[in-house]
């Protein structure tokens, strides 16, 4: 069994999206140890919810949208397939996705074509599916950085999948509208934005990332991890249906 930590750590000098300095985490220590190694620290931050690694909730795009708290804890864990793009420029689309997914999906041989098709949809269903792109490939922001298009988007819906991700600080760029993030909101769908997946091979794992239960919040960071253990992702094959 490999555990993969596919979160970016949270410090004041990470990388934000464009850039952007007032999007920066900020700690200040408020109590410290005293000379003597006596009392305790504690610290303050000040931290913007769609920092690294982070789930965003539909309220981030949808007003009448659950937020954070809202989300049944079951919904942040199961089987995910990260699907390589590293190669890829600009938008990834719908076409690109059903190639890339059927490769990775494992279904019978022996079946009629006709039934593995439909055996390949019905393997997603109820899964994550995390996008590996050159965003992982550097420490900073990419301006041009690859995104789900809308077209893809739609795509992934239409699967049913539980959750959609990628290691951009964004899933989508300079789509009027913002069309990739109310498509997949607005089915219930959660986004996970700013994973790390430099380490981790293309293929099949357990994944977990819950976020705070953070009140009518529609944001907040996740702890991601990703675990390469068949058995666990027999068990959680076993069970998505149960907790979709």
């Amino acid at each position: 069994m490999r555990v993969y930590d596919v979160s970016r750590p949270i410090h004041p000098e990470m990388f934000t999206y464009k850039d952007k300095e007032e999007k920066r985490p900020r700690f200040t220590v408020v109590r410290d140890f005293a000379a003597d190694g006596s009392g305790a620290r504690e610290t303050r931050i000040d931290l913007d919810v769609h920092t690294g690694t982070h789930l965003d909730a539909s309220l981030h795009m949808l007003p009448e949208g659950p937020a954070v708290h809202a989300l049944a804890p079951e919904r942040f864990f199961g089987i995910a397939y990260v699907a390589d793009f590293a190669d890829r420029e600009g938008g990834i689309g719908a076409a690109v996705l059903r190639e890339r997914l059927h490769a990775l999906v494992a279904v019978p041989s022996a079946a009629p074509s006709s039934e593995q098709g439909e055996a390949w949809r019905a393997e997603l269903r109820g899964t994550f599916v995390l996008l590996r792109t050159r965003s992982s490939l550097v420490e900073r922001f990419l301006w041009d950085f690859p995104y789900l298009a809308a077209d893809g988007a739609e795509f992934l819906a239409g699967l049913q999948v539980r959750g959609v991700g990628i290691d951009a600080l964004g899933i989508e760029r300079d789509q009027p509208g913002h069309p990739t993030h109310k498509i997949l909101l607005s089915r219930g769908i959660a986004i996970y934005e700013g994973l790390n997946l430099a380490e981790v091979p293309e293929g099949v794992y357990a994944f977990f990332a819950l976020p705070l239960s953070l009140v009518d919040v529609e944001a907040s960071p996740v702890r991601a991890v990703l675990i390469d253990d068949p058995e666990l992702v027999a068990y959680f094959s076993k069970r998505k249906g149960l907790s979709a």
